[in-house]
Order: C-alpha cells, then sequence, then structure tokens
C-alpha cells in the first residue's frame, strides 16, 4: 500500500467519524448545548494529552524538533493561536449544536455546515486572494442547494435551526483561515490541544451562566459525549494529522468533505431519517458545489492565482 493511498483512508476514516458525530450530537440535543460542548471538548483535552506525547516521541526519533517552544516570541504565538483558533471552534461548535437541538436532522447539519468548504475561499478574497470563475459557480449551485433543502415554502420559510447552521458554516470558515494562518508557525498537536482547552474553559463558562448541568445530564447523554469527545475530537483530529502530511491538499479536502454524506447515512441508519425528494436533490446540489470548490486547477489556472 503506497503512502498516498494509506493517507487516502486514513482521512476517510476521519471522514466517517465526523459525519456519524452528527448522529451522536442529535441524541445528545436532550441537554444543554453549551454544556454538552464542554462536556465533549475536555474529553478532547484528555486524548490530545497523551497524543502530543506520542508524537514528541516520534519526533525525538526521527531527529526533529519537539516539545514546548523555548523562545518567549514563539510561546506567545502559540499562544495567541490557540486562543483565536479555539474561540472560533467554541463559536462555531455551539452554534453547531444549537442548530442539532432545534432540528435534529443529520443530513441537513452535515450539508450545511460543509458549506465552509466553498466559503473558505469566497472570504479569502478579503485577504488578497485570487479565486477562480469555477468558485462562483460552485456558489450559485450551493445557493441553488440550499433553497431546496431549507426553504420549503419560499424565502420567508428559512428556519432558525437554519441560520444557526449557516452561521456555524461562517463561523468554521474563520476557524479553518485561522489554523491555515497560525498552523505553519507553530506544532500542530499542541495548537489542537490549545484550541480544544480554550473550546472547553469557553463552554464551560457558557454552560454556568446560561445554563445548568446537572451530573444526571452528563450520565444520561454519556455515550454521545464520549464519541464526540474522544473519537471526533481527539482521534478524528489526530487522523486528520497523519492523513494530510504528504497528501495533495485538494485530495485531501475532497475526502474530509464526505463528512457531509456519512452524516445523511449515519442519520438514515441509526436515528431512522429520512430526506424527501427535494432536500435529497438540495443535499446533492451543496455536495456538488463543495465538490466542485475543492477540485485542482490546472497549471495555468494555478500560475495566475
Amino acid at each position: 500500500m503506497t503512502t498516498q493511498t494509506k493517507n487516502s483512508l486514513l482521512l476517510m476514516l476521519c471522514s466517517f467519524i465526523w459525519g456519524f458525530a452528527f448522529v451522536a450530537q442529535s441524541s445528545g440535543s436532550g441537554m444543554g448545548a453549551y454544556s454538552f460542548l464542554a462536556g465533549r471538548s475536555w474529553l478532547a483535552v484528555l486524548v490530545l494529552i497523551p497524543t502530543m506525547y506520542v508524537f514528541d516521541a516520534l519526533h525525538r526519533r526521527a531527529g526533529a524538533p519537539y516539545g514546548w517552544p523555548k523562545a518567549k516570541e514563539d510561546r506567545k504565538t502559540l499562544l495567541t493561536a490557540g486562543v483565536v483558533c479555539g474561540t472560533f471552534l467554541f463559536l462555531a461548535s455551539a452554534a453547531q449544536q444549537m442548530g442539532i437541538i432545534l432540528n435534529p436532522s443529520t443530513a441537513k447539519a452535515g450539508f450545511l455546515t460543509a458549506m465552509y468548504v466553498v466559503l473558505v475561499p469566497v472570504f479569502g478574497l478579503a485577504l488578497g486572494r485570487r479565486n477562480s470563475a469555477r468558485l462562483w459557480v460552485s456558489m450559485v449551485i450551493a445557493v441553488a442547494g440550499l433553497y431546496l433543502l431549507c426553504m420549503k415554502n419560499g424565502f420567508g420559510s428559512i428556519e432558525l435551526s437554519d441560520w444557526l447552521l449557516l452561521g456555524c458554516a461562517v463561523l468554521f470558515s474563520f476557524q479553518i483561515m485561522a489554523v491555515d494562518h497560525y498552523s505553519p508557525l507553530v506544532d500542530g498537536v499542541r495548537l489542537s490541544l490549545l484550541e480544544f482547552l480554550v473550546t472547553a474553559i469557553e463552554s464551560t463558562l457558557a454552560a454556568f451562566l446560561f445554563e445548568t448541568p446537572t451530573l444526571a445530564d452528563f450520565a444520561a447523554n454519556a455515550w454521545p459525549i464520549v464519541f464526540c469527545g474522544v473519537f471526533s475530537s481527539g482521534v478524528a483530529y489526530t487522523l486528520q494529522i497523519l492523513g494530510q502530511k504528504d497528501l495533495n491538499p485538494a485530495i485531501a479536502s475532497l475526502i474530509m468533505c464526505l463528512e457531509s454524506v456519512f452524516s445523511a447515512i449515519g442519520g438514515w441508519l441509526i436515528l431512522h431519517q429520512s430526506l424527501s425528494a427535494r432536500e435529497g436533490i438540495g443535499c446533492a446540489l451543496i455536495f456538488t458545489a463543495v465538490v466542485l470548490a475543492q477540485l485542482p486547477l490546472g497549471k495555468r489556472a494555478e500560475s495566475a492565482a
């Protein structure tokens, strides 16, 4: 098995876990959104701490740099990256969980969240990044898909859950751009650890301010929290780090956006959810837009960008 095939399979597993995490989030919608997010984020921190030491051991064996940064400026950069990325992750994840609580459809949540793949290059325009005509075509297709998926009775019928999930996609776009900015400057696993630590702290504060979390709530939703915290946040993010190494970024993005497909499959298999023909076509159009936005450009187009 070649390295590229192996890494592609790792990312496929990552997408599978993220897709089925929507099922867990829907199952855990009986408790407050901030409380659920706090529980899964603290579990993610517990998973990422030993993961960090495993990566350190691998780097040490390979003779590569490892450990916390020693220079004050580097430590400041890592801390800033963790706070910025973690805050965006907290806001995006909270909006996503609130949307799922209001409407437990895993397919809709998965496909609306996947809109970040199209939004990231659009917001990149503000940073001076040029985009191809194909991106704008993908945006038109995505808007058509959103109309079919969310607006069953015209433009006035979009639900609050839809707005929350679209807001989630926007916030995830900012989080991805922040990670893209900071990841070349800091250790990736430590960035993930600090990111989830910030998310855990902020969601815990929000839970005590706006909700009344109880041990009974966490006990009743233990399995969804464990799946999202251990597998979706801890394991899947580690798989992403391993899988994206030495793999074409466009191919990696294409594989990871399959989480939206797995979310629909998971909702159908486990929660016995179904989509109308109109909603199914909307999902198909959004997925087409996501894939189209990530297809690699030709050499001439790349040089022009």
